[in-house]
C-alpha cells in the first residue's frame, strides 16, 4: 500500500498501521483520516490478518489535529458542504477503524491529544508506556470533540469523567487513564514493544473465527449502550462553532497562550 502519512505493513497473522509524520508528532489531518480508512478496508481483505497494531513514528502516537489549522479560522471561502465533509473525515475513520475484521491493538506513547484520543478509542485495546499523557484541548480551541468521540469515551470511561476530561481539558496520565478503564495494560516505556508483542503473540494463537465473533458480540452489546452511530451529526457541530464568534476569541486566547509558552 502506498501512502503519503502512514505505513501499512503485514507479515502472516498480524499487521501494522503506523503514523509516519514524526517531524510534526503524527498530526491527525484529513489526508492522514483519509488513509486510515484506506488501510482498514485493506486489512479487511487480507484474510489471514487477525491483529493489526496502531502506532506512532518518533516522538508520541499523536498530537492530534495541527494548530495551525485552528489559526485559519472559518477554513476559507469553501463551499459549506466541502468544510462539512472534512469535518466528517474523522468520524468515518473512527468507524472504519472500529469495524475492522480483525483485532486492533492501540500502540500508545508520549503524547496521545484530541483527534488521536478518538483513534485510540476507537481501537479494540490499548497498551501504554507509563509516561503517556493524555488530554483533550477541543473545547479550549472552541470546538466541540467531535469524530464520536464523546459515545466512545463515555463506553470506555464512563459519562462523568468524560465530562470532566472534556470541559476542563486538563492533562492525564497513564495511570489514571487505566484507572478509568481506558487503558488495557500500562508498561514502562523500554517494556512497550515487549509488551505489545506479548499481547499480539496471545490474540494470533487464537482462532480467527472467535476472535472475530467476540470483537462483533462486544461492539454489538455496547453499540446498544451508547450508540455511537449518532455521532453522524458531530460535524454539524463542528462546522457551527468554526463560524461562532465566542467559540473563534477562546480559539485565538489558547493559542496565544500556547505560543508564548
Amino acid at each position: 500500500m502506498d501512502f503519503s502519512t502512514i505505513e501499512v505493513n503485514s507479515s502472516g497473522g498480524h499487521g501494522a498501521i503506523t503514523l509516519n509524520r514524526p517531524e510534526k508528532l503524527n498530526p491527525l489531518s484529513t489526508t492522514t483520516l483519509g488513509e486510515l480508512v484506506e488501510a482498514a478496508r485493506w486489512f479487511d481483505s487480507q484474510a489471514q490478518v487477525k491483529v493489526v497494531v496502531v502506532s506512532g513514528r518518533g516522538r508520541a502516537f499523536s498530537a492530534g489535529a495541527d494548530l495551525a489549522s485552528f489559526a485559519a479560522g472559518e477554513e476559507g471561502p469553501a463551499p459549506a458542504g466541502v468544510r462539512r465533509e472534512a469535518a466528517d473525515a474523522g468520524r468515518r475513520m473512527a468507524e472504519a477503524i472500529e469495524s475492522m475484521r480483525a483485532v486492533t491493538v492501540a500502540r500508545l506513547h508520549g503524547h496521545c491529544v484530541g483527534g488521536a484520543l478518538v483513534l485510540a478509542a476507537a481501537c479494540d485495546l490499548r497498551v501504554a508506556s507509563a509516561d503517556t499523557y493524555f488530554s483533550i484541548p477541543e473545547v479550549d480551541l472552541g470546538i466541540p470533540l467531535a469524530w464520536g468521540g464523546i459515545p466512545r469515551l463515555v463506553r470506555e470511561i464512563g459519562p462523568a469523567l468524560t465530562k470532566e476530561l472534556v470541559m476542563t481539558c486538563r492533562p492525564f496520565t497513564a495511570a489514571e487513564a487505566q484507572a478509568a478503564g481506558f487503558l488495557n495494560r500500562v508498561v514502562p516505556a523500554a517494556e512497550l514493544d515487549r509488551a505489545l508483542d506479548d499481547l499480539v503473540g496471545q490474540l494470533e494463537s487464537k482462532s480467527a473465527l472467535t476472535l472475530s465473533a467476540t470483537k462483533r458480540h462486544t461492539n454489538a452489546v455496547t453499540e446498544g449502550m451508547v450508540g455511537t452511530a449518532r455521532a453522524w451529526s458531530d460535524a454539524d457541530s463542528l462546522v457551527t462553532a468554526l463560524h461562532d464568534p465566542e467559540s473563534r476569541s477562546a480559539a485565538a486566547a489558547y493559542l496565544a497562550r500556547v505560543t508564548r509558552s
